[in-house]
């Protein structure tokens, strides 16, 4: 590929007629007051970021296609007191990217430690934000970014601070995510984390491949009217690292020559669950990446495989999300 520059230089006058970052307020609906964000990388691929949802990604699209599910209500205004029972299913708007955590991934629960709603509160959180980078080629600059704080805190404790950047480059069709976890109170902290990725139509089709570690783990099925309602399917996946360290899982459709490739470290996120719910009009899989599988806290501790966050202590996080179109390229990809 030639550099962007070169391309440009003498051609366009403002860097958003080829991509960049897009802030602006919803003004309608169940996402009424909501601050978003669209990135366009100029690939091809576009995407939403919900600002006042932990920064969370909602419609996704490369080229024509869809590749995100969006749930009936879609982007909603953030319920920060959504933490009892099932509420959290209320405010799901599916999406590309829904956080769940930062202290419970699972369903909702009580025990001697607290009361716990399903996934926690973080997606239910707004995010402060603190940086805006554009693209500006002249000065050779090709990335843009958004970094925000979420925090996740009450008196007397817990108290996590999420601060996550969401890049993208231009020209490429790949989503980076870095998160660091920071415990700001005086205790150690239950900690369990969980990116909740979703897939729908067209990606997400009968016949599209769910694959991880280049293998097939699942060919997309007609609607199964089994699921409707609750109906569903999970699997725990302990996922095997490349020799870099990195699991690579995703969803490929050959019919409209797209795959979803996710890329994480095998250190910081041991789990992938794979959710199915073939429904009659909620037709989407998750491939969800994570600290744990969705087990719950209560789980976890008896198990010894809740991790605790020291005071002042961090955590990291990284994972890429990347819109592949080639087959060759695919192919390599998922047998890397």
């Amino acid at each position: 590929m030639q550099p962007i520059s070169s391309i440009w230089s003498d051609k366009v006058s403002n860097v958003a007629q080829v991509g960049g970052i897009e802030t602006s307020v919803l003004d309608n609906g169940l996402g009424r007051g909501v601050r978003i964000a669209w990135f366009n990388t100029g690939s091809g691929l576009r995407f939403k970021v919900v600002i006042d949802r932990a920064m969370d990604i909602a419609d996704a699209f490369f080229n024509q296609h869809s590749i995100a599910w969006l749930s009936h209500p879609g982007v909603m205004a953030p319920q920060p007191f959504s933490n009892k029972g099932a509420d959290w299913l209320r405010t799901f708007g599916g999406g590309l990217l829904t956080t769940c955590g930062l202290s419970h991934v699972g369903g909702d629960e009580k025990d001697e430690f607290g009361e716990r709603g399903v996934h926690d509160l973080i997606s239910n959180t707004p995010a402060e934000i603190i940086s805006i980078i554009q693209p500006d080629p002249a000065r050779g600059i090709y990335t843009m970014s958004m970094t925000g704080i979420i925090k996740q805190s009450k008196i007397f404790g817990p108290a996590l601070e999420l601060k996550r950047t969401i890049s993208a480059t231009l020209g490429e069709a790949c989503i980076h995510i870095h998160d660091e976890i920071i415990n700001r109170g005086n205790e150690a902290t239950p900690h369990m984390l969980l990116y909740h990725c979703n897939f729908g139509w067209p990606l997400a089709d009968e016949g599209a491949q769910i694959f991880c570690n280049g293998e097939q783990l699942k060919t997309c099925p007609a609607i199964n009217d089994k699921h409707n309602g609750p109906g569903q399917d999970v699997f725990f996946i302990d996922a095997k690292p490349n020799n870099n360290g990195d699991c690579i899982c995703g969803i490929e459709n050959k019919k409209i020559g797209i795959a979803a490739v996710l890329t994480f470290p095998k250190k910081q996120m041991p789990w992938l669950t794979n959710w199915q719910h073939w429904a009659r009009g909620e037709y989407v899989t998750g491939i969800e990446p994570g600290t744990h599988p969705p087990i719950g806290q209560s789980r976890a501790r008896a198990e010894g495989s809740l991790i605790f966050i020291a005071p002042g202590e961090t955590r990291q996080y990284d994972l890429q999300i990347e819109i592949l179109n080639n087959q060759e390229q695919i192919k390599n990809t998922i047998n890397n």
